[in-house]
């Protein structure tokens, strides 16, 4: 067995803007960027036509966006305004180094995170009381190109495990992104359902009772 582990909202909080076109549109500034006057329209616009469930990292969004008003900037300048926007302040969740310890005990584990910010989930590790090191693997679907609840970034967590997918169980808040580990054969366990508590406990039974997880 292996485990996946969501980042935001599962191990940790995280705040976020409230406002974040205008967040971004402060730190383009503060590079020489010129931001357009219908910045908050522009921002919010699709400029990407992506398959369903891929991943546009933000930086390409942004760039699109301030092309598409015929804004030129530096090469770097759009990434280092977004990293910078959503520079965190993180809490590690009640809970989150017992669920780490506990999967550890049963195998390779790993995060598997929507994130389309470059270097957040990096940033985040690094501020939360969670070693890092005790992570096999970081799976991001600014990373890999999908978010979850897309088969490729499940499919790609497993691979970097060295397991099947279906002996993947997957820990997530989100049962339409989280969830979708279940349609190619896993297993998902959802804060929804319970407190990250009670998944210490049912991961700690995993090794004495496999269908502990709620596998076959």
């Amino acid at each position: 067995m292996a485990v996946s582990f969501d980042l935001f909202g599962t191990l940790v909080r995280v705040e976020t803007p409230d406002d974040p076109a205008t967040v971004v549109a402060s730190e383009l500034t503060a590079r020489d960027v010129d931001v357009p006057d219908d910045w908050a329209d522009a921002y919010t616009e699709l400029h990407v036509d992506a398959p369903e469930h891929a991943e546009v990292p933000l930086p390409a969004h942004v760039g699109h966006a301030l092309a598409s008003r015929g804004v030129g900037f530096e090469h770097n300048a759009v990434r280092r305004a977004v990293v910078a926007a959503f520079d965190p302040d993180v809490e590690t969740r009640a809970g989150a180094l017992e669920a780490v310890a506990a999967a550890r005990e049963q195998g390779p584990i790993a995060i598997c995170s929507n994130c389309s910010v470059p270097e957040l989930v990096a940033r985040t590790l690094i501020r939360t009381d969670i070693d890092r090191d005790a992570f096999d693997a970081v799976v991001t679907s600014v990373g890999c190109g999908w978010r979850k609840p897309a088969p490729e970034i499940f499919e790609l967590t497993a691979e970097e495990l060295g397991v099947s997918v279906d002996e993947l169980v997957h820990v997530g808040d989100d049962p339409q992104t989280d969830g979708g580990i279940e349609a190619v054969g896993g297993t998902a366990l959802l804060l929804e359902d319970q407190p990250l508590t009670a998944v210490v406990e049912q991961l700690r039974a995993a090794d004495k009772d496999p269908g502990a997880t709620g596998d076959p």
